[in-house]
C-alpha cells in the first residue's frame, strides 16, 4: 500500500508500518502544490532584501550577522556540515525510516520554504529503503533534533553515510544507487532540513508502540497468573468496574474476564477456598493496568498530532507572504509524552515482577516452593525472579522524568531546552527490560499451570500456555534458564501474544 502525502494526516497504522519495514509514500498533488507555493515564496521575499532569519541571516546567537547574496548556498551547506555533531551508536534502521516519512510529512505542508527537488530526493530515499546514518545522541529536543537531523540531511547533499540494502555505504554511494545526484541547496532548505522534532516524535512513537504490545501481553500473562495460584476473578467483575469509569481500567478489565471465562481451574475452587482476598498485584491489575493504558492513550494522541505538526522555524506562509519566527522545534510536548510512557512502562514491570514473587512463595501460590520439583536439591525459579527484580529496579531508575532537565545551548539564546530525544530513546531499552520481565511471568505462570494439571484453563489461556510450552519445556529439574527467557521474550517482541489482546490503543480512541 502506498501512503499518500499530503491530503490527510498520519496515524498509528501508518507509523506501525514504517517501524515494521519498507513502505511506499507519495507525495499528491496537494502536497506538490504547497511545497512549491513556499519555495517561491521565499525566492520573491529574499529579493526584497529584507532579513529572513536563517535565509539571509546566520543561526542562533549570530542572526544578527547579514549574509550575502553570493554566500546564501553555503549558508544551507554549512548548517548541514556543522550541525552534524552526533555521536553514540546509530538509530536503528526502522526509526530513522520512520523519521524520514514525518520529516516528509511535516515539509510536505507548504511552511518551510524547501523544493520540491529535496523532496522529491527524500522521498526516494525512503521508497527504496535507503537509509541515513544518524548517530544517537547529541540533541537536547530544542531547536529540533538538529544533530541529528543534520545527518539525514548530509546524505542529499551527498555526504555522510546511508545503509543501502543492509550495507553502510557513503552518501554519495547511497545517492547513486538510488539513481540520484546530490541536491544543491536553496536558501532555507538546510535549515528546513534540520529544524523539527522528528527524531525525538519518532523514538518517542516507537517506545510507545513497543509499550502498546507488552501491554497486552502482559493482561494475559497476569490471567495466566491468576490461574497459576488459582486466585479469584471476583475482582475483574464489571459492576466493580462502572463505579469507577476509567476508560483503560473498563477496557482491562473486560481483557481479563475474557481470557478467564471458561476455566476449569477456577471452577475447581469458587467454593471450599478460605482465601478471601488475593494479593494486589491480582486483584487491583485492572486499575493498574488500565492507568498505564490511559497513560498510553494520552501519550499517542499527544504524538500524533505531533507527526502531523510542523516544526520548523521560521515559518513561511505562501498565503500572505509572511515568514515568522516562533518555537514550534521545541519539543517539550514529546518529552512529557516520553516520560509519561516510561511511568507506565516502569509501573507495569513493577507489578508483574510482583505476581513472579507470589507465584514462587507457596505461603501465597499454594505451590511447591520456587516452583519446582524436589526444591533444595533444585532452585527453580529462585533466579529468575532475581533477573525480573534487577529489570523492574533499572526501569524506575530510567523513568526518572527527562523533561524537568534543562541547560542552556548556543550561548544562552537557546536557554530552555526539552530534553526530548534522550526521553525518548531510553524507552527501547525500558521497553526490552518489560519484555523480558513478561517472559519470566509467563514461563513462571506455564509452570504452575502444570502443577494445577488435569484442571485446564480458559480456551485463550491455553492456546498460550502452548505458545509457551512450544518455546520451553516444563521443568522437571533444574536447567539454564537464560535461553527461555530469552526465546519468550522474542515472542513478546515481535507480537506472537499480541492476538490475545489486540488494539489496546485503538479501542481507547487513538487512530
Amino acid at each position: 500500500m502506498t501512503i499518500p502525502i499530503g491530503d490527510s494526516p498520519l496515524t498509528l497504522d501508518h507509523i506501525r508500518k514504517a517501524l515494521a519495514g519498507p513502505i511506499t509514500i507519495e507525495l499528491t498533488p496537494k502536497a506538490r502544490a504547497q511545497i512549491a507555493r513556499s519555495a517561491e515564496t521565499v525566492t520573491r521575499l529574499l529579493a526584497t532584501g529584507d532579513a529572513i532569519y536563517g535565509v539571509n541571516t546566520g543561526f542562533g546567537k549570530l542572526a544578527k550577522q547579514r549574509i550575502a547574496a553570493p554566500d546564501l548556498s553555503a549558508l544551507q551547506l554549512n548548517i548541514v556540515r556543522s550541525h552534524a555533531a552526533g555521536v553514540g551508536a546509530p538509530l536503528d534502521q526502522a526509526i530513522v525510516r520512520t523519521i524520514l516519512l514525518l520529516k516528509i510529512n511535516a515539509l510536505s505542508q507548504g511552511a518551510s520554504g524547501i523544493s520540491v527537488q529535496a523532496m522529491d530526493t527524500l522521498a526516494k530515499l525512503l521508497n527504496q529503503d535507503i537509509l541515513p546514518v544518524i548517530p544517537g545522541q547529541g540533541s537536547v529536543g530544542a531547536s529540533g533534533d538538529l544533530a541529528p537531523l543534520a545527518h539525514l540531511s548530509l546524505v542529499l547533499i551527498g555526504e555522510g553515510e546511508a545503509f543501502v540494502k543492509g550495507k553502510r555505504v557513503s552518501g554519495r554511494e547511497a545517492l547513486r544507487a538510488a539513481g540520484l545526484g546530490p541536491v544543491p541547496l536553496g536558501p532555507k532548505e538546510g535549515l528546513a532540513l534540520l529544524n523539527g522534532t522528528q527524531v525525538s516524535t519518532a523514538l518517542a512513537l516507537s517506545g510507545l508502540i513497543a509499550a502498546e504490545r507488552n501491554a497486552a501481553c502482559e493482561i494475559l500473562a497476569g490471567a495466566l497468573s491468576v490461574d497459576a495460584v488459582m486466585g479469584s476473578d471476583t475482582p475483574f467483575d464489571p459492576r466493580i468496574h462502572a463505579l469507577r469509569p476509567h476508560p483503560g481500567q473498563q477496557l482491562a478489565a473486560k481483557h481479563y474476564r475474557r481470557l478467564m471465562e471458561g476455566s476449569r481451574i477456577r471452577a475447581s475452587h469458587v467454593t471450599g477456598d478460605d482465601r478471601v482476598q488475593d494479593p494486589y498485584s491480582f486483584r487491583c491489575q485492572p486499575q493498574v493496568m488500565g492507568a498505564a493504558l490511559d497513560l498510553l492513550s494520552n501519550a499517542a494522541k499527544t504524538l500524533v498530532i505531533e507527526a502531523n505538526g510542523v516544526s520548523d522555524n521560521p515559518l513561511v506562509f505562501a498565503e500572505d507572504g509572511a515568514v515568522l519566527s516562533g518555537g514550534n522545534f521545541h519539543a517539550e510536548p514529546v518529552a512529557f509524552a516520553a516520560d509519561i510512557i516510561a511511568m507506565a512502562v516502569a509501573e507495569m514491570g513493577s507489578i508483574s515482577e510482583r505476581r513472579i514473587a507470589a507465584l514462587i512463595d507457596p505461603t501465597i501460590s499454594l505451590l511447591p516452593p520456587f516452583l519446582i520439583r524436589n526444591p533444595g536439591l533444585n532452585s527453580g525459579f529462585m533466579i529468575p525472579q532475581c533477573t525480573a527484580a534487577a529489570l523492574m529496579s533499572e526501569n524506575k531508575q530510567l523513568a526518572h522524568p527527562a523533561s524537568v532537565d534543562s541547560v542552556p545551548t548556543s550561548a544562552n539564546q537557546e536557554d530552555h531546552v526539552s530534553m526530548a530525544t534522550h526521553g525518548a530513546r531510553r524507552l527501547s531499552l525500558m521497553n526490552a527490560n518489560l519484555a523480558r520481565i513478561i517472559a519470566i511471568e509467563l514461563l513462571a505462570a506455564a509452570e504452575g499451570i502444570d502443577f494445577r494439571r488435569p484442571l485446564t484453563s480458559s480456551q485463550p489461556l491455553e492456546e498460550t500456555f502452548k505458545l509457551i510450552r512450544g518455546k520451553a519445556a516444563a521443568r522437571e529439574t533444574d536447567r539454564e534458564f537464560a535461553t527461555d527467557i530469552e526465546g519468550i521474550a522474542a515472542m513478546v517482541e515481535t507480537g506472537s501474544f499480541a492476538g490475545f489482546v489486540p488494539g489496546l490503543l485503538n479501542d481507547l480512541g487513538v487512530a
